[in-house]
């Protein structure tokens, strides 16, 4: 009986841990898969997909610059997905891919379970519309959040999230222009890479975002982290938070999906911390 595909897609992909991330849950789990890369330039994203499936694909994993791209290849969208407008999850089915979306699922799962953060009620900024941010908005106001501020140095993309998420009395789209006058908030999650390429001395934010026990997350993880984080620390952020649980969480959402199995990710975890120590960081 031949073990069945999966991979990660993106362009490019070959940095990616969700190999060594899923090759885990394989082990622990015994539950046998192949999984590795596909590397896919956007032009050739659905020629790709079609030859995994011919090739035994079951399932895969989307990572950037697919994920809206993604969604419209599919035959069918979970709800979450539907929602966010992305997908970071194929599914095969009879007739088609199925598109789901773990990565807010993930999050919400690393802030509650892993850093015992409480979202019930926060005020909270998220720098971005992207793909990342599409797909973990539809989580944080499932999650209970009292509001939903949004930046994003393209305007029209601000205004596209917020029209999808269908909640105007707790979304809110706001610009660059509008930062020094949104006061302050009690989470700030960064789903652009502002501050990747920065020591976080020059960011284009002011501190005053930052409220007495804010936390931030940015949704990188390692050296991409750093500046933004640092950036937070400077301001007096509470707690600091990079993307590696979040990546750890909705791969196990993922593996779930395909296998009807949900892995315990603290192991798995634990052992990319110690690689990538940047994480959750006190003042």
């Amino acid at each position: 009986m031949s073990v069945p595909r999966f991979a990660v897609i993106g362009h490019p992909v070959s940095h990616s841990l969700s190999p060594r991330i899923h090759a885990a849950f394989s082990h622990q789990t015994g539950i046998a898969m192949d999984y590795g890369t596909l590397d896919a330039a956007p032009t050739d994203l659905a020629a790709a997909l079609e030859r995994f499936h011919r090739d035994g694909g079951a399932g895969a994993n989307v990572t950037m610059p697919h994920k809206r791209a993604a969604a419209a290849l599919c035959e069918s969208l979970a709800d979450r997905a539907e929602r966010s407008g992305v997908v970071n999850t194929l599914v095969r089915t009879a007739t088609g891919w199925r598109g789901d979306n773990t990565d807010g699922l993930g999050l919400v799962r690393d802030l509650t379970d892993r850093h015992s953060q409480d979202l019930r009620g926060r005020r909270v900024l998220l720098i971005g519309a992207g793909g990342a941010a599409h797909g973990v908005a539809p989580a944080l106001l499932d999650a209970g959040i009292a509001d939903l501020f949004i930046v994003n140095r393209t305007e029209s993309r601000t205004d596209a999230l917020a029209d999808a998420l269908g909640e105007p009395a707790r979304v809110h789209p706001r610009y660059f222009r509008d930062l020094d006058t949104l006061g302050s908030f009690d989470l700030i999650i960064n789903a652009t890479s502002i501050g990747h390429d920065a020591d976080g001395s020059e960011l284009p934010l002011p501190g005053s975002l930052i409220r007495r026990r804010c936390d931030v997350v940015d949704l990188a993880y390692g050296e991409a982290a750093i500046g933004f984080l640092a950036w937070a620390r400077a301001s007096g952020a509470d707690r600091l938070i990079d993307g590696l649980g979040m990546l750890v969480e909705q791969a196990a959402e993922s593996f779930e999906l395909w296998h009807g199995v949900h892995p315990d990710t603290d192991a798995i975890h634990d052992e990319l911390r110690a690689e990538h120590p940047i994480g959750s960081i006190g003042r």
